[in-house]
C-alpha cells in the first residue's frame, strides 16, 4: 500500500511538473506575441513620424527655394542680391537632400507642392516689393518659425528612438543652424525695419503654420 501511494504521488509530481511546464511555456509564447505586437506599433508610430518630418521638410525647403527666387525676381540687381543669392543656393542644397531622402525612405511628398511653389514667390516677390528691408523681414518670419520647427523634429526623434534616426537627426540639426544663420542674416540687414514689420512677420509666420499642418497631413 506503501508503494503504491508513493507511486501515485510520483505520477501525480510528474503531472503536476508537466503541467507547470506548459503553463511557463504558455506565458512565454503569449509575452513574445506582445513583445512582437509591441515592437510592430512601435515602428508604426515611428514610420509615421518620419513620414511626416520628410514630407513637410520636403515642402518647406521647395517653399523657401522660392521665396528666394521671388525676392532675387525683383532684387536681383541691388546690394543684398549676392546676400540672397547664397541663401538661395543653401535651400536648394537642402531641397536636394530631401528628395533624396523621400526616396530612401518611401515617403510620398505632399500634393500641395504646385501651390506652395505658387505661394513662396509670390510672398518673397511680395514683401521684396517694400524693399530690401522688407525682404529682410520676409526672412526673419520664415527662418525664426522653421528653427523652431526643426528643433521640436529634432526633439521628436530623440524621445522616439534616435539609434534609428541618427542619420536624419543630424541632417535636420545642420539645416536648423542654416536657417538660423539666415535668421540672424535677415535681422543684421534690417529686418526690423521693414514698414509694419510686426504685423508683416505675424501673418507670415500665422501662414507658415498653416502650410505645415497641411503639409504633415495631405
Amino acid at each position: 500500500m506503501t508503494l503504491n501511494y508513493s507511486i501515485t504521488l510520483l505520477n501525480a509530481n510528474k503531472t503536476m511538473i508537466f503541467n507547470f511546464q506548459k503553463l511557463h511555456l504558455s506565458i512565454r509564447t503569449m509575452s513574445s506575441k506582445i513583445s512582437v505586437t509591441e515592437e510592430r506599433k512601435l515602428e508604426k508610430q515611428r514610420k509615421k513620424l518620419v513620414d511626416q518630418i520628410i514630407r513637410v521638410d520636403h515642402a518647406g525647403e521647395m517653399g523657401a527655394s522660392f521665396i528666394y527666387k521671388g525676392q532675387m525676381a525683383v532684387l536681383g540687381k541691388s546690394s543684398i542680391a549676392p546676400l540672397i543669392q547664397e541663401m538661395k543656393e543653401h535651400e536648394e542644397k537642402h531641397l536636394a537632400k530631401f528628395e533624396e531622402l523621400l526616396v530612401d525612405y518611401n515617403v510620398r511628398p505632399t500634393i500641395l507642392i504646385p501651390l506652395w511653389k505658387l505661394a513662396g514667390f509670390t510672398l518673397g516677390a511680395g514683401c521684396s516689393l517694400l524693399g530690401e528691408k522688407g525682404a529682410m523681414a520676409c526672412t526673419v518670419a520664415v527662418e525664426a518659425l522653421v528653427t523652431k520647427h526643426y528643433d521640436d523634429q529634432v526633439e521628436a526623434m530623440l524621445n522616439n528612438n534616435p539609434k534609428l534616426d541618427q542619420e536624419l537627426i543630424q541632417i535636420i540639426k545642420q539645416f536648423r543652424d542654416d536657417e538660423q544663420e539666415h535668421h540672424d542674416i535677415g535681422l543684421a540687414h534690417g529686418a526690423e525695419e521693414a514698414p509694419m514689420y510686426r504685423l508683416l512677420t505675424a501673418i507670415i509666420g500665422a501662414g507658415c503654420k498653416g502650410a505645415i499642418f497641411l503639409s504633415e497631413r495631405i
